[in-house]
C-alpha cells in the first residue's frame, strides 16, 4: 500500500465553501489543525465553523469527508506551495496543497517563482520539485532548496625526525650523581638525513546557504620549514635534508645543524673566545676571562673558571664552575654541572648540580641539587617550578634565599622595570621645570633664540615620549605584579637539614628559618608557607 499524509482541499458550491478531507493511506501522518487553520488564514477564510472542523479532523477514519466552512461562496483557489525555511537556513522545506474546483496546478516556473518570493536564491533541489510534479503528493515535506556546507581545511603540520624536547633530563648513579657517560640528551643526525617533513596546509572550501549568503570556513595555518646553514629542501619545499653529520637543535621553530667545534685543549690564550653556530666541546678547561658562545650545546670536560658560557641548547660541565665572582652561564635549555661556586647561572630549561655555593642561579624548570654532598650554601637560587636539596644554607647561618613558583624571567623583566620606570620618572622630574621656566619667559613675551626654540620643541617631544613609554611600562609592571601575586605553584623538598639563615621564598610568600627543619618540603598555602615532613 502506498504511504501517502493525509490531505484536504476546498471545495466550493453554491450553498458555500466546504473543505473536503482526505485519510491518510498505510503509515502516512494525519492532518494537524494547526496546519489547515494556517492554510485558511493564508486563504483569508477566517469565519469558519471551528467546532464542525474538529469534530470531522476527530472522525476522519477511512473514507474522505467534506465539513462546511462558511455559507460564503468563495473563488477558486489554485494549487500553492508554503516554503519553511530551517533556522540556519541550510535546507528549505515546501509543503503543496492541492487546488480546490476550478483551481489551477501549478508548474515548475511557479514554484521557483514561489521559492523566490521567499528568498530562496541557493541550491533548488530539481530532483524534489520533479519528484513532486511526477506525483503529486500534499501535506507532506519536499526538500525544495539545500545549502552547501564550507568544508574545513587543514593547518599545515611539521613532523621533526630529532628529539625537540628538552625536557628529557639525564640518567642518574645509584647514589644521585649524573651519569655523563649516558646523557642521552643531544640530538645526533648523519649526512643525509631527513630533518623534518611538512604536510602543507589544505584550505577550505566556502559553502552557501539556501538564501545566498556565503559560509566562510576557519583560516588554516600555514608553515614553511624553516632552517639554518648545511641544510637544503627539496624541490617542492617538503622535506628537509642535513648536508653534515653532527647535531640537530629546533630554536624559535628553525632548524639548526653544525658539526661539532672541538677544542683539545683549554680555552685560554691559545685559542681566544669561541663564536660558533653549532655545539661546543671543551676537553680542557675553561680559564677565567675568557668565552664560549655557541647556538648548540656547550660541553666541557674540565672546570670553568671566571669565564662566560652563553648556549642556545644545553651546557653539560663535567666537573664544575669556579667563578670566582666572575663566571658567567646562560643556555636557552638545561645545564648539567657537579658544581656551581661564585657564579651566576641561568638557565630556560633544568638545572642538575651536586653543590650550589655563594651563587645567583636561576632556572625555568626545576633545580636538583643533589648527589653525594648535595647542598646550596648562600647566595640566591630560583626556579620557576620546584627546588630539591639535601642541605640548604649552613651552621654558620649563612644568608641563603630559595624561590620558586614564579618564572625567574618574570621577576627579571619585573625588576628592570621598576628600575627603568624609577629613571624615567626621575627624567621627568629634571625637565618639567626646564620646560616651566621657558614657558613662563614666552608668556611674558620675551624673544628666544632659535636654538632655545628648538630645543624646547625637543625637550617636549621627549616629555610626550616618556609619558608615554611610564604609561606603557607602568602598565606591564602591574599586570606582572598581579600575575606574581596570583602564582601559587612550586615546592622547596630539602631532603637533609634547612639551617637558620635559610629564607624560603614561594609566590611572593615568605618564611624564614629560625632553627633547623628536617626532612621536609616547603608548600604554598594561601598566604602562608607550609611545612610538610618527607
Amino acid at each position: 500500500m502506498d504511504n501517502r499524509n493525509s490531505f484536504f482541499s476546498l471545495v466550493i458550491k453554491q450553498d458555500g465553501t466546504y473543505l473536503k478531507l482526505f485519510p491518510a493511506q498505510g503509515s502516512g501522518k494525519q492532518v494537524s489543525y494547526d496546519e489547515i487553520n494556517t492554510y485558511l488564514a493564508d486563504k483569508r477564510i477566517y469565519d469558519y465553523d471551528i467546532k464542525a472542523l474538529g469534530h470531522a479532523i476527530t472522525a476522519l477514519k477511512d473514507q474522505p469527508m467534506e465539513v462546511k466552512l462558511t455559507p460564503i461562496t468563495i473563488q477558486p483557489e489554485n494549487e500553492c506551495v508554503r516554503v519553511i525555511i530551517s533556522q540556519d537556513k541550510m535546507h528549505a522545506i515546501g509543503r503543496f496543497y492541492p487546488p480546490s474546483n476550478g483551481g489551477q496546478m501549478m508548474t515548475d516556473t511557479e514554484i521557483i517563482n514561489s521559492l523566490a518570493k521567499e528568498g530562496i536564491k541557493y541550491g533548488i533541489v530539481k530532483s524534489s520539485l520533479d519528484s513532486f510534479l511526477t506525483n503529486r503528493r500534499y501535506c507532506e515535506d519536499f526538500i525544495l532548496a539545500r545549502g552547501t556546507n564550507p568544508v574545513e581545511g587543514k593547518d599545515a603540520i611539521i613532523t621533526y625526525n630529532f628529539n625537540t624536547d628538552n625536557s628529557l633530563k639525564p640518567k642518574l648513579n645509584e647514589d644521585g650523581t649524573v651519569d655523563f657517560h649516558k646523557l642521552d640528551t643531544i640530538s645526533a643526525i648523519n649526512k643525509g638525513d631527513i630533518l623534518a617533513t611538512l604536510s602543507p596546509a589544505v584550505q577550505g572550501k566556502p559553502g552557501m546557504d539556501v538564501c545566498g549568503i556565503a559560509s566562510v570556513p576557519k583560516k588554516v595555518v600555514n608553515r614553511i620549514l624553516k632552517h639554518g646553514r648545511d641544510i637544503h629542501l627539496s624541490e617542492d619545499g617538503l622535506t628537509m635534508y642535513s648536508d653534515v653529520s653532527g647535531h640537530a637543535v629546533l630554536t624559535d621553530g628553525k632548524v639548526f645543524v653544525a658539526n661539532t667545534y672541538e677544542v683539545l685543549a683549554d680555552v685560554d690564550a691559545s685559542t681566544g673566545d669561541i663564536v660558533y653556530e653549532g655545539n661546543v666541546t671543551v676537553k680542557g678547561n675553561v680559564n677565567t676571562g675568557y668565552s664560549i658562545s655557541a647556538k648548540g650545546d656547550i660541553i666541557v670536560n674540565g672546570v670553568v673558571e671566571g669565564a662566560s658560557l652563553v648556549a642556545g641548547g644545553q651546557i653539560i660541565l663535567k666537573r664544575g664552575m669556579q667563578g670566582m665572582s666572575k663566571g658567567k652561564m646562560e643556555a636557552g635549555s638545561n645545564i648539567i654541572t657537579k658544581f656551581i661556586e661564585n657564579a651566576q647561572v641561568k638557565a630556560g630549561g633544568y638545572i642538575t648540580t651536586e653543590a650550589i655555593l655563594h651563587s645567583r642561579v636561576s632556572a625555568k624548570g626545576d633545580i636538583v641539587v643533589g648527589g653525594k654532598k648535595g647542598f646550596i650554601t648562600g647566595g640566591e637560587i630560583r626556579s620557576g617550578s620546584t627546588i630539591t636539596v639535601k642541605n640548604a644554607g649552613s651552621t654558620m647561618g649563612t644568608s641563603t634565599i630559595l624561590e620558586v613558583g614564579i618564572d625567574p624571567g618574570i621577576i627579571e623583566e619585573y625588576r628592570s622595570l621598576e628600575k627603568s620606570i624609577m629613571n624615567m620618572n626621575n627624567d621627568m622630574e629634571k625637565l618639567l621645570p626646564i620646560l616651566e621656566a621657558y614657558k613662563k619667559k614666552l608668556n611674558l613675551g620675551e624673544k628666544l633664540s632659535q636654538d632655545k626654540l628648538d630645543y624646547i620643541r625637543l625637550a617636549t617631544e621627549n616629555c610626550l615620549a616618556l609619558r608615554n613609554k611610564i604609561k606603557e611600562s607602568s602598565s606591564r609592571y602591574e599586570q606582572l605584579h598581579v600575575e606574581m601575586n596570583n602564582s601559587d605553584g612550586g615546592s622547596i623538598k630539602v631532603e637533609n637539614i634547612a639551617y637558620p639563615g635559610v629564607k624560603i621564598v614561594i609566590s611572593n610568600v615568605n618564611y624564614f628559618v629560625r632553627s633547623e627543619i628536617h626532612y621536609s618540603k616547603f608548600v604554598r598555602d594561601r598566604a602562608d608557607i607550609k611545612i610538610v615532613g618527607l
